[in-house]
């Protein structure tokens, strides 16, 4: 006997208040979609934007007065604007994008969190394969092909947690007091990056990475319990580091209570860094009059310039470098304040609080306040990708700043 097919069951017909109430939805979303298409095309955030040139054109005058000495010794050709050269080129391409990603609708962004997150740590993994990843100063951290390009995963890895955790914790509103929803999905991303990260080694890299992260999940509503366990926590594994507990690093604390007890040794960096902030005084020894360039000072073009801007424009130049970071840093939360939705207030955030903690690092390692680490200047520091990768995450709070919330006058 043959089986008889069975029917698909009959959809039921939709009423004339279903059909209402579907049209009106889609009338909805097409108003939303049109008015953030209408809301995308506003001016951009002047000052902002002016801050982020006026580092980038400081950055790279400084960059050509403290690797001339480095480029003319250490090329093959001996041209003392290498560095200069290919940090302007990449500086160029970094404005360029910064521009072009202002001009998109941020809420596009959304759709990269996923894969980028995933991509970078592909990358931190590829990185931590000898043979794949490239080593210097006894980290490996960079990815390239030969010395023409290359890059560190770690910088992607940046830009992924920012834009994964924004868009995640912006859709999850009420969830994020809970610890299910709003703490151990971040925690495990956070330390699968920090453990790849150091296995690099990359301290300060990871720290800025569980720092940015650590703000999201505060901004985007966690318990303070949590706040207070990390923080715990954070203080409990520095203490044990300083008494020596933990033996991870301990010739850096060392040198870093008293670089001058091996002065040409280990201290070496610290103590030439504490000499060229020393040499500068008031006014400085002059634009491009440094002496501790003049291969004394290791990384002097690089994690270490904010020394040579010390000692050639003194305590007064290098006080108004600082005060122009802080107008950056205070205007980025300030633009987060009146983005208008959670999403783009959170992606301010992200990109603020990662400039504003990779400045103080780096200025707290240069000046010894705190432990020496390798971690570059935001626009001064010698390396173009990165560079890149910085002036287009300025481009993420330019596109936030187009659709900013209207300000009451006075």
């Amino acid at each position: 006997m043959a089986t008889q097919r069975r029917a698909a069951p009959r959809r039921r017909p939709m009423s004339r208040e279903e059909a209402l109430a579907r049209q009106e939805r889609r009338q909805r979303q097409q108003e939303k979609e049109r008015e953030s298409r209408e809301l995308a095309k506003g001016p951009i955030d002047l000052p902002f934007c002016l801050l982020v040139l006026l580092l980038t054109a400081i950055g790279l005058v400084m960059l050509l007065s403290a690797s001339f000495p480095s480029a003319y010794y250490e090329t093959a050709n001996h041209d003392p604007t290498y560095y200069f050269v290919r940090q302007g080129v990449f500086a160029v391409m970094g404005v360029a994008a910064m521009f072009f990603i202002g001009k998109i609708n941020y809420q596009r962004f959304r759709g990269l969190a996923k894969p980028l997150l995933y991509l970078s740590i592909i990358l931190l993994i590829l990185v931590a394969i000898p043979g794949i990843g490239i080593m210097r100063n006894n980290a490996r951290r960079w990815l390239g092909i030969g010395e023409l390009l290359t890059f560190q995963p770690s910088e992607i890895a940046k830009l992924a947690v920012i834009l994964y955790f924004s868009d995640s914790i912006s859709k999850k509103k009420d969830k994020m007091h809970t610890t299910r929803y709003g703490v151990a999905p971040y925690l495990v991303i956070l330390g699968v990056i920090a453990l790849l990260m150091m296995l690099e080694p990359h301290l300060s890299g990871t720290v800025l990475i569980l720092g940015t992260g650590a703000v999201l999940m505060l901004v985007g509503g966690i318990s303070w319990t949590w706040v207070g366990l990390a923080a715990v926590g954070a203080g409990g594994i520095a203490g044990l580091m300083l008494t020596g507990v933990i033996q991870y690093g301990q010739s850096r604390i060392a040198m870093w209570q008293n670089p001058f007890i091996d002065p040409r040794g280990d201290g070496y960096q610290l103590s030439q860094s504490l000499i060229s902030i020393g040499s500068g005084g008031l006014l400085g020894v002059g634009l491009g009059k440094s002496r501790q360039k003049f291969l004394f000072l290791p990384e002097e073009h690089n994690d270490f310039i904010f020394a040579i801007v010390c000692e050639e424009l003194g305590l007064i130049g290098a006080t108004i470098i600082m005060l122009l970071f802080a107008a950056l840093i205070l205007r980025g939360y300030w633009i987060a304040l009146h983005a208008r939705d959670r999403f783009g207030s959170l992606l301010v955030v992200g990109v603020t609080t990662l400039v504003a903690m990779q400045t103080f690092l780096n200025i707290g390692v240069v000046t010894g306040l705190l432990p020496t680490t390798g971690i570059s200047l935001p626009f001064f520091s010698y390396g173009g990708t990165a560079l890149s990768i910085q002036l287009a995450e300025m481009g993420i709070v330019l596109s936030v700043s187009r659709q900013m919330k209207p300000t009451k006058a006075g």
